[in-house]
């Protein structure tokens, strides 16, 4: 697929100014407080689908800046930003979208390694008389239990193995040195620490790497397998290698370009308070629990770095950030492709737009009872749908983005009888961000895990073999729409909203 010649960004600060040459950056001046007002500001642009905030001045700070949501895509296409950052400016479609990210996922490329001399997040190297709470990490929402850096990646090595993997999980900052990080058993990074190095009473030799460059935000988001390297993903994903560099207080490979690295080890055994937080699901989650200690060794930075920071906690149906943008745009074409590669006969797996993790839609061809049980026990089962509690099932023809053909398809074809299925009550845990859950039911301080079971949930909207597809409303062929828009332009009536909507985006396949 071409892309008019212009690849990938190499960094993070690359990506605003691509964004700032379209006309998509509002690079704001005016100081501003780290304490409310940042995010106040990011969530008013979100909710008004524009510009992404860049804080160039932030009180009471060294010299570092702010970046609020700056991978949130328009509400009519949430993956755009990501698809100019990675290049793909010719891209049209979600369709072609996801088939384009699903062949780059496909070719991974090996990284390449630069020495610390060459690497823009060593401008700054400390490794002592550093102090964490000298950047202006933002305070939220009123609820929250403290200050957070949301929106990073977390570099962990396998204790066992040669397998490091990239995760996204929040930090919550206490003093100078700690964090207390949000690690919920059943995911890859937590599993490392609390059945291996915690196990053994070790320490476990962490990095963040904060403002890395968008395709390693982007594969830390995604599903990579267990074992595979995702600094090879991440290059395939940008078809270019990526640069890492090695750390100063321990073996890992980190982003080169990234703004900061934070190096430390997660302890043993410790634990910090962390929360409240107004959460991905829509509402300020709690109570405050204990999570494990992060104690940092060593900062580097860029000069003047960039923290970028996302705002969550926008209730249900109305969220609209990098979170559910990059659910869109990085998690379904590459659960799609996970589900494919198992051979499920999978169309597209789309995140509900708006509503992170709370409801999946799948296209297939499959329609068997049997075939469609196979398929859900099999998603339930793998680790990156720990967070998901409901699927719906729509056939291939339907466009999984589109609510309103979803429900269409859920009020045709779910009889109530047989097609709402329930299984996994006794097996599956449940995830403690969960806001249906009592706050006795949330517990386990020591995992992060919850204290109950659940039963995930899936709809099979599929229509029965040999069913036709019904269509309601009014059919016309295209003389007669054609006649139909004249009629309305004589009249002065604005006919843009007569035009055939076949997605849920906002955009003709």
């Amino acid at each position: 697929m071409s892309t008019d010649g212009i690849g990938s960004v190499d960094s993070f600060r690359e990506y605003l100014d691509r964004l700032s040459d379209h006309g998509q950056c509002n690079r704001i001046e005016e100081r501003i407080s780290w304490n409310l007002e940042a995010s106040a500001v990011t969530m008013q642009a979100n909710e008004c689908d524009t510009q992404i905030p860049v804080f160039e001045d932030v009180s009471d700070t060294s010299d570092s800046r702010l970046v609020g949501d700056p991978y949130r895509g328009p509400r009519g296409k949430p993956w755009k930003r990501i698809a100019m950052a990675l290049g793909l400016t010719d891209v049209k479609t979600t369709d072609g979208y996801y088939e384009e990210i699903i062949d780059r996922v496909r070719s991974p490329l090996s990284p390449t390694v630069i020495d610390d001399d060459d690497a823009p997040c060593k401008d700054t190297v400390r490794t002592d008389d550093f102090d964490l709470l000298s950047f202006p990490w933002p305070f939220l929402h009123v609820g929250d239990g403290g200050r957070y850096s949301n929106l990073h990646t977390l570099i962990a090595a396998d204790r066992d193995t040669a397998w490091t993997d990239w995760s996204s999980h929040r930090a919550m900052l206490h003093d100078n040195t700690r964090a207390s990080v949000l690690l919920l058993a059943g995911e890859q990074t937590p599993n490392i620490y609390y059945y291996k190095y915690e196990r053994h009473d070790e320490p476990m030799p962490v990095a963040i790497a904060i403002g890395a460059e968008p395709a390693v935000e982007c594969v830390s988001a995604m599903w990579i397998p267990t074992g595979r390297d995702e600094a090879e993903f991440a290059s395939g994903l940008k078809r270019e290698p990526v640069e890492l560099v090695q750390c100063e207080s321990n073996d890992l490979l980190v982003p080169a370009t990234a703004e900061i690295i934070l190096e430390g080890r997660i302890l043993p055994n410790s634990r910090l308070d962390e929360g409240p937080y107004g959460d991905y699901f829509g509402y300020m989650h709690g109570p405050r629990r204990s999570m494990p200690v992060l104690e940092i060794d060593a900062i580097t930075h860029r000069d003047r770095p960039y923290i970028p920071f996302r705002v969550e906690w926008s209730e249900v149906g109305y969220a609209h950030n990098t979170t559910s943008s990059m659910e869109v745009a990085c998690v379904g074409p590459d659960a799609t492709l996970g589900l494919r590669a198992a051979g499920f006969d999978v169309e597209k797996l789309a995140p509900w737009p708006f509503s992170p993790r709370t409801v999946y839609v799948i296209s297939t061809a499959t329609s068997r009872p049997d075939k469609l049980h196979e398929l859900a026990n099999f998603i339930f089962t793998t680790w990156g749908m720990l967070h998901v509690d409901f699927f719906v099932f729509v056939d291939e023809d339907v466009d999984p983005f589109n609510q309103r053909a979803v429900l269409e398809a859920i009020a045709l074809h779910a009889d109530p009888d047989t097609d709402f299925h329930q299984f996994g009550a006794e097996s599956m845990p449940k995830v403690p961000l969960n806001i249906y859950q009592t706050p006795e039911e949330k517990g386990d301080v020591q995992m992060g895990t919850s204290k109950s079971k659940t039963a995930k949930t899936y709809i099979d909207a599929t229509r029965p073999d040999g069913a036709e597809r019904r269509t309601g409303g009014l059919n016309m062929d295209g003389e007669r729409r054609e006649r139909v828009r004249e009629i309305l332009e004589t009249a002065g009536i604005d006919n843009k909203r007569g035009e055939p909507v076949k997605t849920g985006l906002g955009e003709s396949q």
